[in-house]
């Protein structure tokens, strides 16, 4: 049995001597301890050397894809018989030879087993090959295939877009300098031109054209200029206000519009080459940012990879590094978006959406960066970019509608588009309603919210039924010296029991009817008392009583008197005997007292 083993220098074939050491692969490696106990089990039959690095590389790149290279083929084909079994570590590969060449092809644990062995002692085996050059030849090797299969194809070369795009961006200041410096110069001789021709291009190739002013009838404008911007010229042309200049300084001027015209001409050129150069190297990040945009992120990231290795976050703030570490040391508010502000997607959306149009942007640009930087030449397309594109668009246009549906989904599930149902509750139709003959069992709604009403009312009462405590009436110890303090401490008391009662009033509303029992009750309750004093005292205290019941009437507070008490009233004034002049002085001046009390009042409701 021949054992087929691949190195970084070449291939090696050895002749397995004793089979049966395969049968016990736990003392397998007790036998590959020294090279004299290994050579009594495998010995080497041929070695094919690599010529160099590129030989090794193909080698390796089909060994790994599990096929057959050139030089594989030569090898098996000049030193392996038909009748011979071989030994291979990849089951493709043990399959492509037996297709190819009629070879029964062995791959199993064991056959690992003793591949892992020889590999160990392989520097024993090979007898010719000095260490240092199959380190060297292993080193190349890993290089150059790592490079391989990063896929680094001298069109994926992204170090040319880097000085595209920086000299660019170089041209466009040119061109504006050189711009502004034409048009101050000639607008001394025609000023007028530089407030009719808005476009750059139009007035350089206008200058080239016409020269001095005065030729502006006898040139034709109209490959340069429409009609009628070639009339208002010309009608300028006649009236222009600039100086005169000589004949060396237009050749100077016109010299100057053809290094404008030289310099817009390779810009030009230079857009559509940039444009090719990143829809080969970097497709779907070309789709998403644009072209100029997606060339200004490379730039700033040094290099594809090095974007390609940017987290989301970094790509939305690249760009924008002095605003971020600013905010972070004054502790302000940290900036949204970076260079990826003048993508279109980020340039449609409205001022409240683009900062998460931004981060939801930034996020499928490293995807995409990352597909574009380490995916394969062959499976690279633009699928992935449009798909995203189209994603990121519809989401827009959800954030600008406003839309409360969800538009994230999960790892497992896609996104659900749920509307917001409103719960109804059963009503169900009462059949005792239709019945139009009167009742009279009340509803239990009905006595349910007679109940609360009531509860309401007499918590609302408690506190108005509490009146204030009236002061009880002091009763005179000596009746000789009571007739002027009785008509003035009832005139006081009276006084006193209508502020009381016209406070309660105002605070608490109460119903027309207990207003009448009230009114009713207090002149009883005030008066009685005061009539009895008169009855034993002269006219005097009468006449008091009259004029203090006048002036409660005309302070607003209308009370009505029993007729019984009227009659008693005026019994009492025809049975007095005797008037003197002193108590209808002091009668009068307490009714004027009581007067300017009730004008008091009334001015206090006013205000």
């Amino acid at each position: 049995m021949l054992v087929l083993f691949e190195t970084s220098a070449g291939y090696a074939i050895f002749k397995l001597l004793d089979e049966n050491k395969l049968k016990n692969v736990s003392d397998l490696y007790s036998h590959f301890e020294s090279p004299e106990s290994t050579s009594k089990i495998i010995k080497l039959k041929h070695f094919q050397k690599f010529d160099d690095t590129t030989e090794a590389l193909a080698s390796a790149a089909s060994l790994i894809e599990g096929k057959l290279c050139k030089s594989l083929k030569k090898v098996i084909k000049s030193h392996v018989n038909t009748s011979d079994s071989l030994m291979v570590a990849d089951p493709k590969l043990g399959a492509a030879i037996k297709e190819k060449f009629n070879i029964s092809c062995v791959s199993s644990s064991s056959a690992a087993d003793l591949l892992r062995c020889i590999r160990s002692q392989f520097e024993n085996l090979l007898v010719g090959l000095p260490k240092k050059d199959l380190t060297a030849m292993s080193l190349g090797l890993a290089h150059s295939l790592s490079r391989y299969k990063l896929k680094f194809s001298p069109d994926k070369i992204d170090t040319m877009i880097v000085q595209a795009i920086g000299l660019l961006d170089e041209l466009d200041k040119e061109v504006n300098n050189y711009i502004m410096r034409c048009r101050e110069w000639y607008g001394w001789h025609f000023p007028e031109l530089g407030k009719i021709l808005t476009d750059n291009l139009e007035y350089v190739k206008t200058i080239k054209t016409l020269g001095m002013r005065e030729n502006a009838k006898s040139i034709d404008l109209s490959s340069i200029l429409n009609p009628a911007l070639e009339d208002q010229v010309k009608t300028a042309a006649e009236i222009s206000m600039g100086t005169e200049i000589a004949d060396d300084d237009i050749q100077h001027i016109v010299q100057m519009c053809d290094e404008i015209l030289d310099i817009s001409t390779y810009r030009t050129s230079l857009s559509d080459y940039l444009k090719s150069r990143m829809m080969a190297v970097a497709p779907n990040v070309t789709v998403l940012l644009g072209d100029l945009v997606g060339a200004r992120m490379l730039a700033q990231g040094g290099s594809l990879v090095n974007v390609a290795k940017m987290p989301a976050s970094t790509i939305q703030l690249c760009g924008a590094e002095k605003a971020l570490f600013r905010a972070l040391k004054k502790k302000h508010d940290t900036p949204k978006y970076g260079l990826i502000y003048h993508s279109s997607l980020v340039g449609r959306a409205t001022a409240k959406v683009k900062g998460r149009m931004s981060r939801m942007l930034a996020a499928k640009v490293a995807l995409a960066a990352r597909f574009d930087a380490f995916g394969e030449s062959e499976t690279i397309n633009l699928d992935l970019g449009t798909n995203h594109l189209a994603n990121l668009e519809y989401k827009l246009r959800l954030m600008e509608e406003g839309s409360m549906t969800r538009i994230s989904g999960t790892a497992k599930a896609k996104a659900k588009f749920e509307k917001y149902q409103v719960k109804r509750e059963i009503v169900q139709y009462s059949a005792a309603a239709d019945s139009t003959i009167p009742s009279n069992k009340r509803k239990v709604e009905d006595v349910d919210i007679k109940e609360e009403y009531t509860e309401k009312s007499t918590i609302k009462q408690e506190p108005e039924g509490q009146q204030p405590p009236k002061k009880k009436k002091k009763k005179n110890k000596e009746e000789t010296n009571g007739a002027d303090k009785s008509v003035n401490n009832g005139a006081d008391i009276s006084v006193k029991s209508e502020q009381e009662s016209i406070l309660t009033e105002e605070q608490t509303p109460k119903s027309k009817k207990k207003k009448k029992r009230e009114l009713q009750v207090e002149p009883v309750e005030e008066d009685e008392p005061i009539v009895e004093n008169v009855t034993k005292k002269k006219k005097k205290s009468v006449v008091a009583d009259t004029s203090i019941t006048e002036v409660v009437t005309e302070s607003g507070k209308k009370k009505k008197k029993n007729k019984s008490q009227v009659e008693e009233e005026t019994e009492t004034i025809e049975n007095s005997p005797k008037k003197k002049k002193k108590s209808i002085v002091a009668d009068t001046s307490v009714g004027e007292a009581v007067s300017e009390s009730g004008k008091k009042k009334k001015k206090k409701k006013g205000q």
